[in-house]
């Protein structure tokens, strides 16, 4: 007979929690609250025994003053005694009711003169301890403290995009390494879902691009053709002209993809060069269109990415010289330095522009009274890059109506 096999073990259980352990004595914990307890509560201790210690000096200073004899006999045949604080009193001049009240109002007022040097040497001494505890306890302060500047600096290290940046605190177990620890782990998951979100960007842009790609090059080829019916000429150029829209959707998505992200290099760009070469490309389409496009642009240097800072200024002057008027229309670009930012200035011509469709247009598709509809003029990405890119260097864009017709961009970028 077969002997029946054992079922089969369960696995072994781990011999570690993988949970942060606690520790045995909670109450024990260093804690902040604890600490500055123990701080503010010894500099209070300490505070008051010098205090103390100083009124017992001076009230055993005031007590050796007060033991010294009021008076001094002067004349032994006639009872005439004297003091340094009071006048002179001659019992012969006086009855003696008289001299006893001359010699109680003198002790009393040896008695108020020994209070008042008390009560002012008190204050001064409560003055200076006041003072050195002031300077004691901001000091201590700030050394309290350092570890939340520290996670202050690493967090605006952050935001200038550097998620590379930790904090890393060492010290205690208190609530302040708790924070550093913890925001330590968002940075952490922040840099691999930009990772990640960068990496999906990259192989979307090369997946999407390739089959446009392929489609204008076969629909290229057969343009090409001279043989080819003309039905079949007209409908290659429509499906030529859909695939560059697709093409230039694609692009836009991409590029708005990547402005939203960080930008990790910066390099020196001026803006005025970055202008100038936006003017110089849509130069050929303004004058198709008898648009003028004018201006003085001054140098103005900013640390940035120039692929998507040329970006901002192409966008916008691609919108001011297509939404214009047909005739007598211009266009004018302007770069200066103002109040420690430079500023790129788009101002043009072009139909009324109402107040409250301003902030529509920076929206993804949306164009001005047409809203996810066909247009020649573009793909409805324009402003939203714009936006997105200055943004991404710490900037910002404003735009309002101008009177007579057309907008007035302003993007604002830290120097």
């Amino acid at each position: 007979m077969a002997a029946t096999p054992a079922p089969p073990q369960a696995p072994p259980k781990p011999t570690w929690d993988p949970r942060r352990p606690e520790p045995p004595f909670p109450w024990l914990r260093p804690t902040i609250r604890i600490r500055l307890t123990l701080l503010y509560g010894g500099m209070f201790l300490i505070a008051g025994i010098l205090l103390l210690s100083i009124i017992y000096l001076l009230a055993a200073q005031a007590l050796n003053t007060g033991n010294e004899p009021l008076f001094k006999i002067v004349d032994g045949t006639a009872i005439k005694v004297a003091s340094d604080d009071c006048p002179p009193v001659n019992s012969r001049s006086l009855t003696l009711a008289e001299f006893n009240a001359a010699i109680s109002e003198c002790i009393d007022h040896q008695r108020r003169v020994a209070l008042d040097t008390l009560l002012s040497r008190s204050l001064l001494a409560l003055l200076g301890l006041a003072v050195i505890a002031f300077a004691f306890g901001y000091a201590m302060a700030g050394r309290v403290l350092s570890p939340l500047g520290r996670i202050t600096r690493t967090a605006r290290a952050v935001a200038g995009s550097d998620l590379s940046r930790r904090i890393e605190l060492d010290g205690p177990d208190d609530e302040l390494k708790e924070l550093a620890d913890t925001f330590d782990d968002m940075l952490e998951r922040l840099q691999r879902a930009f990772t990640a979100q960068q990496r999906f960007v990259g192989n979307a842009s090369h997946e999407l691009r390739t089959p446009l790609a392929i489609n204008r090059t076969l629909l290229e080829v057969h343009l090409s053709d001279p043989n080819a019916p003309v039905e079949l000429q007209q409908l290659g150029k429509t499906l030529l002209a859909t695939n560059e829209r697709s093409e230039q959707l694609v692009e836009g998505l991409l590029l708005l993809a990547r402005s939203d992200n960080q930008i990790v290099e910066r390099k020196p760009v001026d803006l005025a060069e970055v202008a100038s070469q936006a003017v110089d490309q849509v130069h050929a389409e303004a004058e198709a269109k008898g648009v003028e496009i004018r201006g003085e642009r001054e140098p103005a240097v900013v640390r940035g990415n120039g692929v998507l800072l040329e970006r901002i200024a192409l966008n916008l002057v691609q919108n001011a010289v297509r939404y214009n008027v047909p005739e007598g229309g211009w266009v004018e670009v302007t770069t200066e330095i103002q109040h420690g930012q430079a500023v790129l200035m788009v101002t043009n011509t072009g139909p009324v522009v109402p107040a409250y469709e301003i902030d529509n247009l920076f929206e993804p598709f949306r164009r001005l009274r047409t809203e996810r509809t066909g247009s020649d003029k573009g793909v409805g990405l324009g402003l939203s890059i714009v936006r997105s890119v200055a943004r991404a260097h710490g900037g910002h864009i404003a735009a309002r109506p101008r009177e007579g017709g057309g907008l007035v961009m302003r993007v604002t970028l830290p120097l």
